[in-house]
């Protein structure tokens, strides 16, 4: 999808290679399993090329254009302050050539359940944000957990079509309130005590590309 981890923030015990670039497994960058607080940060102003504004709960915007390398040192400065002082800080912005920086080792779209969503919400005992999860598409209309049983078959989404790898271990960003930058819930061992797993959706991946819209339904061929 365009723009889904097209960069990344290595931090400064990374092993990502900034003069041979490509994907690099998640723990070489800061993230918000490491970095609660990186949660609360939104995008409230976006255009490619030239600009990308970011908006922290508890801080003052930045805005800064990420193609422009002169750029990066005063994002890195703004984002050190979101990174507790026991992690490894945050050292440059980076992306690999022609794919994002996924959580899985090949390129993916990330599909997820709204009613696999209320279940876990019902467990919780309050409204789960759809924004601990960094979902690339929600479903609704299905039973819950029904995204499992795709696993290895094919799907079409408007004009998108997609094998269904694998489901999506979760890890402990999903306990973080986003609004807050807290931690609030213990998702994964909510899920782990109700369904006997921490997955939260599943990873497709592209096999024909095209446009979804929010109108589209999900097919299984």
């Amino acid at each position: 999808m365009p723009f889904d981890r097209h960069w990344a923030v290595m931090h400064e015990a990374s092993k990502f290679d900034k003069a041979s670039p490509a994907w690099t497994p998640c723990n070489n960058f800061i993230r918000g399993a490491k970095a609660p607080e990186l949660q609360a940060i939104t995008v409230t102003g976006f255009e490619p090329g030239k600009f990308i504004e970011l908006q922290h709960t508890n801080g003052v915007p930045f805005r800064f254009n990420p193609d422009n390398a002169a750029d990066h040192a005063g994002f890195i400065n703004w984002l050190a302050q979101f990174v507790p002082a026991n992690r490894a800080a945050p050292d440059a912005l980076v992306k690999a050539p022609e794919r994002g920086m996924t959580d899985s080792n090949f390129p993916s779209i990330s599909i997820l359940n709204r009613a696999s969503l209320r279940e876990l919400s019902n467990k919780a005992g309050q409204v789960m944000e759809i924004e601990r999860f960094r979902g690339n598409i929600w479903l609704d209309g299905l039973g819950p957990w029904a995204e499992f049983d795709w696993i290895g078959k094919t799907v079409r989404i408007g004009s998108v079509e997609l094998i269904i790898r694998e489901r999506i271990g979760r890890c402990m960003a999903t306990t973080v309130n986003p609004a807050t930058g807290k931690q609030d819930v213990a998702t994964l061992k909510l899920l782990q005590a109700a369904w006997g797993h921490t997955d939260f959706g599943v990873f497709g991946e592209v096999i024909k590309s095209g446009r979804v819209s929010t109108t589209d339904t999900l097919e299984i061929l």
